[in-house]
């Protein structure tokens, strides 16, 4: 039997999920919006994580495959008109597609001990922290801890910049730096926090091998990088080696190099 399609943009369940963008009505009903067809595609490949489905007769044509994976997990399937989705999605140009999903969050797992992990210590920007969440993924960290003065991961600027990633790792929010640090370094894991002025390159620690060892990688906020108290918790301030004229690189792109140098120095064949 063909969906209704909801017309009024004061609908009960249209009003639950234009609320979550807002912050506060996000922590108080653990909830999210992810939005588009890549991210209600990798929402759906986490089983769980999905609570409804809005979408438009255009999307659905667009994308049946969606439908029948949402349908097919049982899943509330709401059918609205182009301004209900207007008033639900965050973007100026929607794609007629939005998931209501659970939080995902989770404690940060130390048995056994990871061998990438991305650390975000006051990062502010939504955009910067989903990117630098679908590098860690794209690198195969895996994790990605926020610390508490850090964005909301659930933010929906950073889980479109995500890209769907936000699905496929553990991320851990909220977390107490120090702490986090100490309990990684007990669990043999070394901390390297990046930084345009470190005294350690990046080139030099690779040759010498030492990015081979389970590591975490310590980045800071995009306009003061990580203050003199967060430096001192790292093993060793790395910096990027800059060989043009470019004064520096910014946080997502800073954070692919890292972790891309890390991960390809865990899959090299061991030395003799």
């Amino acid at each position: 039997m063909p969906l209704s399609e909801i017309t009024n943009v004061r609908a009960a369940p249209v009003n639950a999920a234009r609320r979550l963008a807002k912050r506060s009505f996000r922590n108080s009903d653990r909830r999210f919006l992810a939005e588009g067809p890549q991210a209600v595609r990798e929402a759906l490949g986490r089983p769980g994580s999905v609570v409804e489905l809005f979408a438009t007769a255009e999307a659905g044509e667009r994308h049946p495959e969606l439908l029948k994976g949402a349908a097919a997990a049982d899943l509330p399937i709401h059918r609205v008109s182009g301004s209900v989705m207007a008033s639900i999605a965050q973007t100026v140009t929607p794609q007629g597609l939005v998931a209501v999903c659970r939080f995902l969050d989770v404690p940060l797992a130390l048995d056994p001990a990871p061998r990438l992990v991305a650390l975000l210590a006051e990062v502010r920007d939504p955009g910067n922290a989903g990117t630098v969440i679908r590098v860690a993924d794209a690198a195969g960290a895996d994790a990605v801890v926020l610390t508490r003065s850090s964005v909301d991961v659930y933010n929906p600027k950073c889980a479109r910049a995500s890209a769907g990633s936000v699905f496929h790792l553990p991320v851990t929010v909220e977390a107490d730096l120090p702490a986090t640090v100490e309990a990684l370094r007990a669990a043999g894991v070394q901390i390297l926090a990046a930084d345009g002025a470190g005294p350690d390159d990046l080139d030099t620690l690779d040759d010498a091998g030492d990015l081979t060892a389970p590591t975490a990688w310590l980045f800071g906020n995009e306009a003061w990088g990580l203050p003199a108290e967060l430096r001192a918790l790292a093993d060793r301030v790395v910096r990027v080696p800059i060989h043009g004229r470019a004064e520096s690189l910014n946080l997502a792109t800073a954070a692919a190099v890292c972790l891309y140098a890390s991960a390809r120095a865990h899959r090299r064949p061991a030395r003799p």
